[in-house]
């Protein structure tokens, strides 16, 4: 275990545990949106008129021990990653990056980074922002390099500024932000993988122009090749009649993906103390992908069911791109006011086509494809007005508006006809999406010791969407009271007791409600292959949290922290696969479709440790140690037991890493080991699935050839398992056992690091 490295006293104090209180006093999307107020309290010039570009900045270059001091120093409970520890291991994904974090776990294999969770809750229950704002449907964290981003805010409850829809949690990724000093940073590197090269490419240029105005640029580019093996197994039990059947998949899958992305942010002082800042972002990546499989089944059917296939080949290509517009103007009318307006528009679009052609015994048996096409446009505005008044309260008002669009379009060609079933439904969707938002949030300080907080906010989403003999229209609102303390134990904040109570929420996604049907063509039909529908009733989840915690700060530069979670959950969504009469089919067809299945609870525990080994043996080298081990358990109401948890969780996650500066010669050496066990999921009434255990492993190595440049040699998943997922599932009349996944790799990476 991580935790027996510590042999003192402090440790049995780890009892209680820690929660975001008030991240009041700025605003998440802002260039300003790094810090809450103490944060930038701990950086402010003497003078009392500083400019608030030059608060920032002095956040931005305050060197390698930010994160803590910006963590110690802020009244919200958060975790900031900044660029030192984004850079460390030479990840190639944010995901990579996040798992090492406590409670943090992603899914896909291991080494791919994947969906991100707090607290292991998948399923949407964590907040994902980009400079505080939502990105549209086909983003994802794992488009984004990390050579792109300043730092990773993760706030463990909700606030009112930042918004609370995050049961589990927000994790606010900030794009980089221009410093008052001239820099150019180049790197290069290549990557392999099962002997597949994966080049990128990175710039980044931070300079000034004008009288005092900044201004970065940053660009990357990438091409990978991955290569996965396919291996699924399915197992159908007949119970009436006791036949059995086997069917085994086998072949291989191989994806070659472009990506491009930009981002700038550029700041100009405007007269007074007026500011303007501009923010563009825009992404764009392809993927071209082939998969060849085999098929057979185990007794060999005696008369071939419509459909039926034992050889499949697959080829496809899709490209999304991205492209978003913000400004931000911000003003200062005396000392203790500030007001701020940001706006933005944007828009995406996503294509893809696919063909699949199958056979059996040799000749052509049945052949579709496939071609998507979907368009969407948004538009936000944020007002924001904050008021420090003399009684060491600070007062924040806001209203957001956001409001997003969307034009899909989809063709399925079945041996060259269109799908029969689904004419009724039509092939083009409208769709759109209006959220408003207004909060009100007051936080103080009582004496030398507690600060207080309280929020309240409303937000209201209609949804709506028009297609032939699909029309949905869904209206939500949720009123949310905010309640966070911290009480220093020593004046100087080394050592607080933070405490919140929260409500929060998780809203039906654009998918979830107007979702058309989606015909799955396996063969045969049973309810581990059904359709897939929307469901235009879903509510919106609730959920009433609490959290508790503790911190210590050490003397050369570590913490020690605690922290224990609840949440009760009214209205949890979950997919449910249930034998539906449907319009598509003159039989009962087996469909999938999101429902609100009652109430649910979890809790946690989450230990967190980072010394430097001298701190506590007087003799050892002065290795930086990191390590964290997180406990959850979760239970879903109207479902048995003893597996019914939330979707996703496991039982625990663990980190513990390392790394080290050597002193005769400028090289940096560390490693990390990310843990998370396997997992039982009761889904449903009738299904359970499986996960198997993650254990991967990462070290680097950076030889720092001058000041300027250096070497990078990395290594993600030095010790490669397989991994597999399964279900079991059970009907009246059948009994479906399967399991699928394959082999992980070790993917290397060498990267050189220029800074002019």
């Amino acid at each position: 275990m991580p935790f027996q490295l510590l042999r003192i006293p402090a440790a049995a104090a780890l009892v209680a545990c820690g929660l975001p209180a008030a991240y009041a006093q700025n605003t998440p999307a802002a260039p300003a949106a790094a810090a809450s107020a103490p944060a930038r309290m701990a950086v402010r010039p003497a003078t009392p008129d500083a400019k608030p570009s030059e608060q920032l900045q002095r956040v931005e270059v305050s060197g390698t021990a930010s994160d803590d001091s910006i963590r110690k120093a802020s009244t919200a409970s958060k975790i900031v990653i900044t660029r030192e520890e984004i850079e460390k291991f030479g990840d190639s994904t944010v995901g990579e990056v996040l798992k090492r974090l406590p409670g943090v776990t992603t899914g896909g294999r291991p080494g791919r980074g994947g969906d991100v969770r707090m607290r292991g809750m998948g399923g949407g229950f964590t907040q994902i922002l980009v400079d505080g704002e939502r990105m549209p449907p086909g983003f994802s964290l794992d488009q984004l390099p990390p050579e792109q981003v300043e730092r990773i805010e993760v706030l463990r409850a909700p606030t009112a500024e930042y918004g609370t829809r995050a049961i589990a949690g927000t994790i606010n990724v900030v794009l980089r932000e221009p410093m008052k000093k001239r820099l150019n940073e180049f790197r290069a590197g290549v990557g392999v993988e099962r002997g597949k090269l994966n080049p990128n490419i990175s710039w980044s240029r931070n300079d000034t122009f004008g009288q005092g105005n900044t201004y970065n640029f940053s660009v990357n580019a990438m091409r990978g090749e991955r290569i996965d093996d396919v291996i699924s197994d399915v197992t159908r039990l007949n119970r009436t009649t006791g036949e059995q059947s086997l069917q085994v998949t086998r072949g291989r899958n191989e994806d070659t993906r472009q990506s491009l992305n930009l981002n700038g942010r550029v700041q100009i002082k405007l007269s007074g103390q007026d500011s303007l800042t501009i923010q563009p972002f825009v992404v764009t990546n392809k993927s071209d992908s082939s998969s060849d499989i085999t098929r057979t089944t185990t007794p060999t059917p005696a008369t071939p069911l419509p459909g039926d296939f034992d050889r499949a080949q697959t080829t496809g290509n899709s490209q999304f791109t991205m492209g978003r517009l913000n400004a931000q103007w911000m003003t200062r009318p005396d000392p203790d006011t500030r007001i701020e307006v940001r706006g933005g528009v944007g828009g995406a679009r996503g294509e893809s086509h696919s063909l699949r052609q199958e056979t059996l015994k040799g000749a052509a048996s049945r052949q579709q494809e496939d071609t998507t096409d979907s368009r969407d446009r948004n538009w936000n505005l944020v007002g924001k007005f904050s008021r420090s008044l003399e009684n060491e309260h600070n007062l924040v008002f806001g209203a957001e508006g956001e409001g997003n669009t969307r034009h899909a379009s989809r063709t399925t060609l079945v041996n060259g006809a269109p799908q029969q079933g689904l004419g009724d439904f039509g092939d083009d969707m409208d769709a759109s999406t209006t959220r408003f938002a207004a909060y009100a949030q007051d936080e103080w300080n009582v004496g030398k010791q507690w600060d207080f907080y309280a929020g309240l906010r409303w937000e209201g989403i209609k949804t709506e969407s028009s297609a032939a003999n699909y029309a949905v229209s869904n209206t939500s609102s949720v009123f949310t009271p905010l309640a966070h303390a911290r009480y220093k134990l020593d004046p100087g904040g080394k050592e607080a007791i933070r405490m919140s109570l929260t409500r929060s929420y998780r809203s039906p996604q654009l998918n979830d409600l107007i979702a058309r049907p989606s015909i799955n063509s396996n063969v045969p039909h049973d309810i581990t292959s059904p359709d897939r529908a929307g469901n235009p009733e879903l509510k919106p989840e609730l959920a009433t949290g609490v959290e508790i915690g503790y911190e210590k700060y050490l003397s050369k530069g570590g913490l020690l922290s605690a922290n224990f979670f609840a949440r009760s959950i009214s209205n949890l969504m979950r997919n449910v696969t249930a034998l539906e009469t449907v319009s598509w089919s003159a039989t009962p067809r087996w469909v999938a479709r999101p429902r609100n299945l009652g109430k649910a609870s979890t809790m946690g525990l989450e230990l967190e440790a980072k010394f430097r080994l001298d701190e506590y043996f007087e003799d050892a080298l002065p290795i930086n140690v990191r390590s964290n081990l997180s406990f959850f358990t979760s239970k879903v109401d109207g479902l048995p037991g003893p597996n019914n948890r939330i979707e996703g969780q496991p039982k625990a996650t663990a980190n513990l890493g390392f790394d080290y500066r050597l002193r005769s010669v400028p090289v940096s050496l560390g490693a990390s080991l990310n843990w998370t066990p396997s997992s039982t999921i009761q889904q449903t009434v009738l299904t359970e699935v499986t996960t198997n255990r993650k254990l991967v492993s990462d070290a680097f190595v950076t030889w720092n050839l001058s000041p300027e440049q250096s070497l990078r040699l990395s290594a993600s998943n030095l010790t490669p398992l397989d991994y597999y997922t399964g279900s079991i599932s059970t009907t009246d009349a059948l009994l479906v056992t399967s399991r699928s996944g394959g082999p992980s790799y070790t993917q290397w990476q060498v990267r050189w690091e220029m800074k002019i």
